[in-house]
Parts: structure tokens; C-alpha cells; sequence
């Protein structure tokens, strides 16, 4: 005769169920219906703003002159004339097609470059052990603090002495080099949760640290990829400050040099800037629709234990 060995709990501790209350309620909080109204209208104050843009970019010249865009409920009239002038480079004396391609040359390698680079040096930082580790990981941490401003000179002088300025290396080089520091946090801290037992199951069939990364943790990255592309990609594609400084020359300028042109030497085309921000807007609201189910759960990659 047998008998089953009874079942046994691991008790809770007070500290736990004190984070699990915590939780509870937080969550609570946040999912109550006054916390949804608040973000309805957060979200409807927030978007104010966009809407009266993209109005305006379908008005004529004359009534946004005159005018402020909350007549056109009350006067109706609408024309493409805007976005005419704006893709005509003779009429807006920009060429907005051209500088288009250059923004999509310029923010695709900036993104995949700091991407493949940050999550090597996340998985070493994470699963191998190395003189200096800790203090290389708090050097780069700490360097998310440094104004990108004072860096921008000494990177010029240092292109400049490689003779690559002027091309679109510049900005390659400079937007990773920007971006390294939180690339390689936000995924440390992801890789950081993926069970150890997982690591150790790879390292018993005999795979080396290659295979892990490829094979195992590499799929388990997309969420924290692409929560950080989407980032990485709306900032350089959004950035004007970088592009003048290292990109001033108007075969390789992108749309936001452009854009900052085109009111024209003395602004009197200033009526033009809202079709052309509705047109670079157009690139990164969809790579945020495609990848926003990533968002996410890439930004809370590594955020709770347990």
C-alpha cells in the first residue's frame, strides 16, 4: 500500500504579499473609470494641436493669413495647393523628394547599427563575466547623462580628420554613437529576466555563446527591438540639430533641414510648414502603427522581477 506524499506551499512572505498588494492596487487605480476620462482628455487636449495642423495644411493661403484654423467650421474651403507647392521644389524652393530618400538613408542604418551593436554588448554584460564588467556597464549608463550638444564639435573636428564629412557617415556614426547608452540599458535589463535555467539548458546540449544569442535569447528580443527602434527611428528621423551640424550640405540634407528652409530667407512661405510636416510625418506614423503592439511590452521589458 502507498500512500501520496501530501502537497506542500511555499509560504508567502509579508514582503511579497505586501508587493502583491501594492500591485493590486496600483492596477486598481489605473483601470478605474476616472483614470480612463483623465487619459481621454489628456489625449484629446494632446491631439488639439495635430488636428488644427492638418486643417491648416488644406487652407488657402489667404485664410491662413487671416485667420486661425477654427473658421473653417464655419467657412469650409479646402485645397491641395499647399501640398502642390510643397512637393514642387521650383514653388517651395526646397526639394522635399530628394531630401525624403535622404531621411530614409540616413535613419535605417542609424537604427539597425545601434540595435545589433547594443544587444551584443547587452548579452555579454548580462550573461559573461569579464575584469571590469560592473564598472564598464555604470560608465556606460552614466553616459545617457552627457548633453549631446558639448560632443558635437569634437565629433566634427574627428570626421573631419578622417575625411568623411560630408557624407552620410556623419550621421551614421553620430546618431549610434548617441544612442549606444540606452540601447544597451533597456536591453540588459530585458535579457537580464530571461531565466537562467534556459541559459544552462543551452549550455548542457553544447551550444557556446553565439548559439544562445542567436538561437535562443535573439527571438525573445523582439518586443525590447522594436520598442527601442521605434525610439530610435522617430528621433532620427525627427532630428534637425545633428543633420545641420554634420549633414549641411544639400545633396545628403534630410527633410528636417529642408523643412527649416522652407519658409524661405525672410519668411514668407511660413504657410507651407504645416503640408510639409504632414508630409515627414507620414514615415514615422506608420512604423509606429506597425510596430506598436511591440511598444509596449518592450518598454516594460525588464521592469518587474518575478
Amino acid at each position: 500500500m502507498t500512500t501520496a506524499a501530501p502537497l506542500t506551499t511555499t509560504p508567502v512572505s509579508k514582503a511579497e504579499t505586501k508587493k502583491l498588494s501594492a500591485a493590486a492596487t496600483a492596477k486598481a487605480k489605473l483601470s478605474s473609470p476616472w483614470a480612463s476620462l483623465a487619459a481621454v482628455v489628456l489625449a484629446v487636449i494632446w491631439t488639439i494641436p495635430t488636428f488644427g495642423l492638418l486643417i491648416t495644411s488644406f487652407r488657402t493661403t489667404e485664410d491662413i493669413r487671416r485667420t486661425g484654423w477654427w473658421t473653417t467650421f464655419t467657412n469650409p474651403l479646402f485645397t491641395l495647393d499647399n501640398y502642390k507647392a510643397v512637393l514642387d521644389p521650383e514653388q517651395a524652393g526646397a526639394n522635399l523628394p530628394d531630401s525624403f530618400l535622404n531621411s530614409l538613408v540616413m535613419t535605417i542604418p542609424s537604427v539597425l547599427i545601434p540595435l545589433c551593436l547594443a544587444s551584443l554588448a547587452a548579452y555579454a554584460f548580462a550573461w559573461m563575466n569579464f575584469p571590469g564588467k560592473n564598472f564598464l556597464f555604470i560608465a556606460i549608463f552614466a553616459l545617457q547623462i552627457v548633453p549631446l550638444q558639448v560632443t558635437l564639435l569634437p565629433l566634427l573636428q574627428l570626421f573631419v580628420s578622417w575625411d568623411i564629412d560630408g557624407t552620410f557617415w556623419t550621421v551614421w556614426l553620430s546618431h549610434s554613437t548617441f544612442a549606444l547608452p540606452l540601447a544597451i540599458y533597456l536591453l540588459h535589463n530585458f535579457i537580464k529576466e530571461v531565466p537562467s535555467s534556459l541559459i544552462e539548458a543551452a549550455r548542457i546540449d553544447g551550444a557556446g555563446h553565439v548559439s544562445i544569442f542567436f538561437r535562443v535569447l535573439l527571438p525573445l528580443l523582439t518586443p525590447a527591438l522594436a520598442a527601442f527602434g521605434i525610439f530610435q527611428f522617430l528621433w532620427v528621423w525627427n532630428d534637425l540639430l545633428v543633420s545641420l551640424t554634420f549633414a549641411g550640405s544639400p545633396a545628403i540634407s534630410p527633410l528636417t533641414v529642408q523643412l527649416s528652409n522652407l519658409t524661405g530667407t525672410r519668411g514668407t512661405a511660413w504657410y507651407l510648414l504645416s503640408a510639409g510636416a504632414f508630409v515627414s510625418i507620414i514615415v514615422p506614423v506608420t512604423v509606429f502603427l506597425l510596430l506598436q503592439r511591440y511598444f509596449v511590452r518592450g518598454l516594460l521589458a525588464g521592469s518587474v522581477k518575478g
